[in-house]
């Protein structure tokens, strides 16, 4: 007659575990477009991802957008630096397709009325900000006190960044939490470049040629406001809408 071990003797628990994903929202099936994109938006950071562990859904692709690659998209990804772990599909041959590449099935994709599925998704995304939040709060900044000239890039990962020179036309700055220029910010700036909605930007002198807060943006194209141009000024987002007050 076999016995069973105590739970508490164990060499092993099982426990449910939460993780923060990156969602990767495909709007088209083309594997080719989606890697010059990726490449014109992520060529010049090949450390922006870390083996993040990644989401990839399918639910804004349109149903006549033809078949998908999945296996080529996976290993795209995989090329930038990202771990495919999870699939959101569209379809009934995306489920296949996923078993096949090795990618668990999302429980909230499938058949969900449209006002559930976007409840569910909005929690998930919370769940990500705020696990990122955290992440930003346990490091302490990237300090930086050296000008940066055009075609020059510097990203800070998981932390605040504070520049004490200028940042001149061309350069890029980019920080998963909180930009601080004591100084002419006159290139790129992007704050909360991995999903943080809290994070803020702040200049000694605003003259950006790009300012992006998770990933909402303005570009000069449209001109600053005459009250923050060339002033002391804060950027932050509000109801998906970049907002300047002068200091």
């Amino acid at each position: 007659m076999s016995t069973r071990t105590p739970a508490n003797q164990l060499s092993f628990e099982i426990k449910s575990a939460s993780l923060p994903l990156v969602s990767f929202v495909l709007k088209s099936a083309e594997v080719s477009l989606l890697a010059q994109d990726l490449q014109a938006r992520l060529g010049d950071t090949p450390d922006f991802f870390d083996n993040d562990p990644v989401l990839i859904d399918l639910q804004h692709l349109d149903n006549q957008a033809g078949p998908l690659d999945l296996p080529a998209l996976v290993q795209l990804l995989r090329s930038f630096r990202m771990n495919p772990v999870a699939l959101r599909p569209l379809n009934a041959a995306h489920e296949a397709a996923a078993t096949l590449a090795g990618l668990f099935l999302t429980t909230e994709a499938r058949v969900l009325p449209t006002a559930a599925s976007t409840q569910e998704v909005v929690r998930e995304v919370e769940v990500v900000r705020e696990v990122i939040r955290e992440v930003v709060g346990s490091h302490s900044a990237m300090v930086v006190d050296k000008p940066l000239r055009s075609g020059q890039h510097i990203y800070a990962k998981g932390r605040d960044l504070i520049m004490l020179a200028m940042v001149n036309p061309g350069a890029e700055i980019m920080a998963d939490g909180n930009i601080h220029v004591y100084a002419p910010l006159r290139g790129k700036a992007i704050a909360g470049a991995k999903g943080d909605t809290t994070a803020r930007i702040f200049a000694s002198s605003l003259e950006a040629e790009l300012l992006s807060i998770a990933g909402v943006y303005r570009t000069s194209d449209l001109a600053l406001p005459p009250e923050v141009a060339g002033k002391s000024a804060q950027v932050w987002l509000a109801n998906d809408k970049l907002v300047m007050l002068a200091l």
